[in-house]
């Protein structure tokens, strides 16, 4: 029986010559292969639109500029911020987060906490990288915590990478200190970090590090604002 198609208001047997030529388009297109990858194109796509989405959003939560302290949720900026540091740690160290569900929100200047959390996070990075290098071979760890302790939380910033000496551990928060090669660093990271938590928030930034070992940096912000709780 012949094979019938419509054209226009016709219709007519279509030819053998046709069907053979639609047979060879369709081997020549492979459409089993186009079915099977069609789909996971559009799923990464959609993971591309995620993506860049969360980026976005969390470079407008990390710029986010404030004159006065207001509550904020620290695992939320931290996450945030830790968005941004990305190209910084993922090529060498494995991101680790164990942040308190039940933390409160904490009265504190937010841009400023994302600046210190990403200083900490980047020199975390440079330190694993020395000991990594490109994370070809392996990668490190990068642990970032948060904990209330009494009228106090805690964020420790933790590494895997090379440690600090003992003899210039009470050094790192001088201002223009740094271990790094010449063009490298600036010495001013960790000094505006100590700036930050104690001068702004009344908090405190201590470091417990172990030479070859990691580096763990440990920030205390008090729950209540000291200063406003004074005026």
């Amino acid at each position: 029986r012949p094979i019938l198609h419509d054209q226009g208001s016709r219709q007519g047997p279509i030819s053998p010559e046709l069907v053979d030529e639609v047979r060879a388009a369709a081997d020549q297109a492979d459409v089993d292969y186009l079915i099977e990858e069609i789909p996971r194109a559009i799923e990464h796509s959609l993971e591309g639109v995620a993506r860049v989405t969360e980026i976005v959003r969390a470079m407008k939560e990390f710029s986010h500029p404030t004159e006065e302290k207001t509550p904020t949720d620290l695992n939320r900026a931290i996450d945030s911020t830790i968005t941004v540091a990305r190209n910084e740690w993922k090529y060498v160290a494995e991101m680790v987060t164990d942040l308190d569900p039940e933390l409160p929100a904490v009265p504190c200047l937010p841009g400023d906490f994302n600046q210190v959390v990403l200083n900490l996070i980047i020199n975390a990075a440079h330190a694993i990288a020395d000991v990594v290098g490109d994370g070809l071979s392996g990668k490190g760890t990068i642990t970032v915590s948060t904990r209330q302790t009494g009228d106090w939380v805690e964020i420790r910033v933790t590494d895997t990478g090379t440690g600090i000496p003992e003899n210039i551990q009470n050094k790192i928060f001088d201002p223009f200190f740094t271990t790094k090669e010449v063009g490298k660093g600036t010495g001013q990271g960790l000094s505006i970090a100590h700036a930050v938590v104690v001068k702004k928030h009344g908090g405190t930034i201590s470091v417990d590090s172990v030479d070859g070992e990691g580096t763990c940096f440990l920030i205390r912000l008090p729950m209540i604002d000291r200063a406003e709780d004074a005026a």
